[in-house]
């Protein structure tokens, strides 16, 4: 496997090795050892799984402390342009995103610590799934709307397919003032 730090702290690209042959592949998508030697040093206590046709825009999604979830995401099938915002008021990268298009045929992955806010869009119909280190809870559930101004995000589709509750999420200041 190929951990590709970023410039933000702690945000990392990962490739894995696969192993082709006449019947299909093999991949390796995890390694505890492997991970926490490369700056990965979290347990994973849930994994989550959803299907989005093209188009489909999901987040920007978070969950405050202290359930906050670092998660490694991946396409199984199908292509995303997956997005973080750095929320860490501390940050060099605070208030800056960062994207990489997941592909199901490179399967490559990123891992997304605590404090950032995670979405994706569709590029294609995709299966995508993610390792979380901290287990979903209802009322830590938040957000940061998709289409901030001041995040200025190009997600690559005019309108895309966004739910309700996604759309009324808080601008990025509205976030901001809250913490």
């Amino acid at each position: 496997m190929e951990f590709k730090q970023t410039n933000f702290e702690g945000l990392i690209e990962i490739y894995p090795r696969i192993f082709p042959d006449e019947r299909g592949f093999f991949l390796e998508t995890y390694n505890q050892t492997l991970f926490s030697a490369n700056g990965i040093p979290y347990e994973f206590v849930q994994d989550n799984h959803s299907f989005s046709t093209k188009g489909v825009l999901r987040g920007l999604h978070l969950q405050k402390d202290p359930h906050a979830q670092g998660k490694l995401v991946r396409a199984i099938s199908g292509k995303v342009l997956d997005v973080v915002v750095d929320i860490r008021p501390k940050s060099k990268t605070f208030g800056q995103h960062y994207k990489v298009v997941l592909d199901s045929e490179l399967q490559n992955m990123l891992y997304v610590p605590t404090g950032f806010a995670h979405g994706f869009v569709a590029l294609e119909d995709a299966i995508f799934a993610y390792k979380c280190t901290n287990v979903y809870n209802k009322s830590a559930e938040s957000g940061i709307h998709w289409a901030d101004k001041t995040l200025n995000i190009h997600w690559g589709f005019e309108n895309p397919n966004v739910s309700e509750k996604d759309q009324i999420l808080p601008t990025f200041q509205e976030f901001i003032d809250l913490l």
